[in-house]
């Protein structure tokens, strides 16, 4: 699974095969949560409520690419990693 980006402890990651709808993995510690790049939101998992606004923060800053990596890593499992929250 390429990791996508990282920032502040929490790492983003894509599966190459993944399932729809388009969405990435965040994970920070012991927590994990799927979330849906449309409306970000978590399709499963959890993230304690501050990593939660900060991933959500990041990700609406990047939904484009998002999208875009979504695509190439199941057309090509190409991708580029995407800048982090600063």
């Amino acid at each position: 699974m390429p990791e996508i980006s990282r920032f502040l402890g929490i790492v983003i990651k894509m599966f190459f095969d993944d399932h729809n709808p388009p969405h990435f993995h965040a994970a920070y510690g012991d927590f994990a949560a799927a979330i849906d790049i449309a409306s970000l939101k978590i399709l499963e998992g959890e993230l304690p409520p501050r990593i939660k606004g900060l991933v959500v923060e990041w990700a609406s800053l990047h939904q484009k690419d998002l999208l875009t990596n979504w695509d190439s890593l199941r057309k090509t499992q190409r991708y580029k990693k995407i800048d982090p929250l600063v």
